[in-house]
């Protein structure tokens, strides 16, 4: 009974998910999905109290797994440069994992414009990316990697551009390798933060009257 239980539960998310992102959140109501998913309107309510609940379970469950991507890159890489570019290139994953869903993220900033449910669940994640950035922006110029810079700054930028890129993918998705893109871009933003090394003091030139 429980295996039959979760199967329905995931039945239910991945028609919500493919309805959302093919018709919108304001088309797709609860009668709707129930008739594609093939259970009750009973059988929804045992799992989800809404369809609000429904798509906040499916935003956060496509944030979680970009958090494991990341987390995975860094973890793995000896330095804060080299962990940036490893998660950028996990963007390829996060790109692959979406398989042409990625319209979902527009429907979650539109949905976060108009409820203040959906905004709170989204707003909380994206602030914990910025802060997260930023604390690795920070141990990069500890560790001597990066020139001293507001470290607040700098991971605001860093998640500006990963946003940018994905809303690329969504109105554009076939003018570029996105991937590449998002992993080049972050290039050139570690090469802005580098620090320099200090040039070794030349010698002293003498002059005419010392000839």
């Amino acid at each position: 009974m429980q295996k039959r239980s979760v199967e329905t539960r995931n039945r239910i998310l991945r028609t919500s998910l493919r309805l959302f992102a093919r018709t919108g959140y304001n088309a797709t109501g609860v009668a709707r999905i129930c008739a594609a998913s093939r259970v009750s309107k009973g059988a929804f309510y045992h799992h989800f109290k809404s369809k609000e609940a429904v798509f906040l379970k499916l935003m956060r469950d496509w944030l979680c797994g970009v958090d494991d991507h990341l987390a995975s890159a860094m973890g793995r890489s000896t330095s804060v440069p080299e962990g940036l570019r490893a998660m950028a290139s996990e963007m390829r994953h996060v790109f692959q994992a979406a398989d042409g869903r990625l319209e979902i993220f527009l429907e979650f900033w539109q949905q976060a414009r108009r409820n203040k449910a959906v905004w709170s669940g989204l707003l909380a994640p994206y602030r914990q990316y910025r802060d997260m950035l930023a604390g690795i922006v920070k141990r990069g110029i500890t560790e001597g990697s990066f020139r001293p810079v507001d470290p607040v700054a700098a991971g605001q930028a860093l998640e500006t551009l990963a946003v940018g890129t994905l809303l690329q993918g969504v109105l554009d998705p076939r003018g570029a390798r996105w991937d590449l893109v998002i992993r080049r871009s972050v290039g050139l933003l570690m090469d802005g933060l580098a620090r320099r090394p200090v040039a070794a003091p030349g010698r002293p030139r003498r002059s005419a009257a010392g000839r």
